[in-house]
C-alpha cells in the first residue's frame, strides 16, 4: 500500500505534517514546520476523495492562484503551494487564536466594541480590495485578530480575483456562500462588485449588535431571492436603544442595490472612525421595514432582476478615494486657501463618489501651558471647525462626503501624516506658503508630508500676485 502523503510526521516538500488541527467539509488544517522558517505554519489540504464536492476542488484552485498574491498584516502570509498532480496543499502563516465566531454565545455585544470590530474588517476589506481581490465570504469564521490588533481575513475560496480566471463563476451556475451573509447581486451571477463584502459586513454588524441575523438563519434558494425586494427590520425595531449612527450605517451596507452602499470599504471604514460626523439621512430613524408598495415595485423591476456587465473593481476603488484637504485658518490664508478650493474642486469633478474631509492642526507649544479659549473668549477648536465648513460651502457638496476635522498637536505634519495613515487616505491636497523665516528655520510641514505620506500628495502654491504674509500659522 502506498504511503499517505499526508499523515503525521510524513514530509513533504520540505514540510514536516504536525497534527491535524481542524477538518471541515472542503479542507483539512495541519500544523507543519520548516527548518527554513520560523513562524508557525498551517497546511490546508482540500479533500479529494471519491464523492466529495466538486466545488471544494475548484474553490481550492481558486485559494491557491489567489493567496500567493497576497501581501500584507490583513491576510496570512503564504509559504508554498502543491499543486493537484502530486498533493494539492497551502502551508501559510498560523494566525494565534480563534476566529471571531468565539464570539457568538455573547452576542449582542456593546456598540462601541462593534464599531471598532466593524472599523477594523473594514480595514481589513479596504486593503484586499485595492489587491483586486473581493473575498465574497465575510463572515464570524473567515475573520480573526493580530495580537497587534489587525484585522486579518482567511479563506479565500470563494473570492474573486479581477486578474485571475474567476473559475467559480465559469463552472457553476449557482452562487456559493453562507446565505445568511450573501449580497442579493450574488445571487444574479454579479461576482465582481467589491460592494458585495460591505453587504457582508453590514450583516456581521447587525447580528453582532442585536443578536439576530438581518435574513434569519438558514434560506433556500428561493427564500434567498426576496432580498432582491425585501429588506431587513431596522435594528431599533428590535433594540431601541439602537444609536441612529451606527443604524444609518448598518442599514447603507445592508441597501439591495450596491450604488446605495458605501462606495468603498475605505469610506465605510472611515464612517465607523468618526461616528459622530455620520451623515443621518431617514434611515437612521426608521422602525418599520419599506412599504409592500416598494417592495413590489422591486420584485417586478426588470432593471434590478437583470444580469449587469463587467465593472472594473480598479476603477471603481478609484472614483470613490478619501480626499482631505489640509488648511490654514489663520488671518492672511485666504489667497492659499482659495487655490486649494479651487483644486479641490477640480479633483472632486472627476471623482463623484469622493468624501472630502477638511483638516486644520491647531497647533500647541512644546512647554507652554495652552489655552482653549482665544482673545475674544471663544473656543478656538469650534472656531475652527466652523471656519473649515464654511471654507467648503461653495463646494456645495452633499454632506455625506464631507467632513471636518480639528487636530491638536505640536508638529502639524506629524499629526496630519498620522491622520491619513490612520483613516487609509488616498489623496492629501496642503497648501505651501511662498516666504516664511519659521518655514525656513524649521521646515516645511508641507514639504514633510509630501515626503513622507503613503498616499499621493498635491502641493498648492498661490500666484505671486497673491502672496501671503509671512507668519506662524497652522501649516507651512
Amino acid at each position: 500500500m502506498v504511503k499517505p502523503l499526508i499523515e503525521q510526521g510524513a514530509q513533504l516538500d520540505g514540510f514536516t505534517i504536525g497534527e491535524r488541527v481542524h477538518q471541515g467539509g472542503m479542507a483539512t488544517l495541519w500544523t507543519v514546520t520548516h527548518p527554513g522558517i520560523s513562524v508557525p505554519l498551517l497546511m490546508k489540504v482540500p479533500r479529494v476523495a471519491e464523492g466529495e464536492d466538486p466545488a471544494a476542488i475548484v474553490s481550492f484552485e481558486m485559494e491557491q492562484m489567489i493567496v500567493p498574491r497576497l501581501a500584507g498584516p490583513h491576510v496570512p502570509g503564504c509559504f508554498g503551494t502543491g499543486d493537484f498532480d502530486r498533493q494539492p496543499y497551502v502551508v501559510m502563516e498560523r494566525i494565534p487564536g480563534k476566529t471571531l465566531y468565539g464570539r457568538i454565545d455573547q452576542l449582542p455585544i456593546p456598540y462601541e466594541e462593534a464599531r471598532a470590530i466593524g472599523g477594523k474588517i473594514a480595514t481589513a476589506l479596504a486593503d484586499l480590495h485595492r489587491q483586486n481581490v473581493i473575498h465574497h465570504d465575510i463572515k464570524p469564521s473567515s475573520i480573526m485578530f493580530r495580537p497587534s490588533g489587525e484585522c486579518v481575513l482567511i479563506d479565500f475560496g470563494l473570492s474573486h480575483h479581477n486578474q485571475l480566471p474567476d473559475l467559480l463563476q465559469e463552472e457553476f451556475r449557482l452562487p456559493y456562500g453562507t446565505a445568511p451573509y450573501m449580497a442579493p447581486e450574488r445571487l444574479l451571477g454579479v461576482r465582481d462588485d467589491p460592494r458585495s463584502d460591505l453587504f457582508s459586513l453590514g450583516v456581521l454588524l447587525y447580528f453582532f449588535t442585536t443578536g439576530e441575523r438581518p435574513f434569519g438563519e438558514s434560506e433556500t434558494l428561493r427564500g434567498m431571492r426576496r432580498r432582491l425586494w425585501r429588506d431587513p427590520y431596522p435594528p431599533r425595531k428590535l433594540k431601541p436603544d439602537y444609536p441612529p449612527w451606527l443604524q444609518e450605517i448598518v442599514l447603507r451596507c445592508l441597501e439591495i442595490e450596491p450604488v446605495w452602499r458605501h462606495p468603498t470599504a475605505s469610506q465605510l471604514a472611515f464612517e465607523l472612525a468618526h461616528p459622530e460626523q455620520v451623515k443621518l439621512t431617514a434611515r437612521s430613524e426608521r422602525i418599520k421595514r419599506d412599504p409592500l408598495s416598494t417592495v413590489w415595485r422591486r420584485r417586478f423591476n426588470r432593471g434590478l432582476t437583470l444580469p449587469r456587465p463587467k465593472s472594473d473593481v480598479a476603477a471603481q476603488l478609484a472614483s470613490g478615494p478619501i480626499v482631505v484637504v489640509a488648511l490654514d485658518t489663520e488671518e492672511g490664508s485666504g489667497p492659499l486657501n482659495e487655490c486649494l478650493r479651487r483644486t479641490a474642486a477640480q479633483l472632486l469633478a472627476t471623482l463623484p463618489s469622493a468624501r472630502l474631509a477638511c483638516l486644520n492642526v491647531l497647533r500647541l507649544g512644546r512647554i507652554t501651558i495652552d489655552r482653549t479659549l482665544d482673545e475674544q473668549g471663544n473656543n478656538k477648536h469650534i472656531d475652527r471647525l466652523v471656519a473649515l465648513r464654511h471654507w467648503a460651502q461653495p463646494l456645495e457638496l452633499d454632506e455625506s462626503r464631507l467632513t471636518v476635522h480639528v487636530l491638536e498637536a505640536v508638529d502639524p505634519a506629524a499629526a496630519i501624516l498620522e491622520f491619513t495613515r490612520v483613516n487609509h487616505v488616498d489623496h492629501i491636497v496642503i497648501g505651501a506658503r511662498q516666504n516664511s523665516m519659521l518655514r525656513a528655520l524649521l521646515g516645511s510641514v508641507s514639504a514633510k508630508v509630501a515626503a513622507e505620506a503613503a498616499c499621493t500628495v498635491t502641493v498648492v502654491r498661490p500666484p505671486p500676485s497673491a502672496s501671503v504674509p509671512a507668519q506662524q500659522g497652522n501649516q507651512r
